[in-house]
């Protein structure tokens, strides 16, 4: 499966990656990288567990157009 993330960087320099398919899937690391390798995991440990609690896997994302 692949699924889209953000990737952003704290007040810190930590990179913080969230998966918005998947409500409360964030993840971090001191590296870009280290950030994507942890969030493949939290997101694999989030289908687990919703799919344990019989919830749905993921919830419908859109792309939206803003005028400015």
């Amino acid at each position: 499966m692949e699924f889209i993330v953000t990737i952003d960087r704290d007040e810190d320099g930590v990179f913080v990656v969230e998966c918005p398919a998947i409500p409360g899937c964030v993840s971090q690391g001191k590296t870009e990288e280290e950030a994507i390798e942890n969030i493949q995991d939290a997101i694999k440990q989030c289908l687990k567990v919703r799919a344990e609690r019989g919830m749905p896997l993921t919830v419908s994302t859109r792309k939206v157009e803003v005028l400015a």
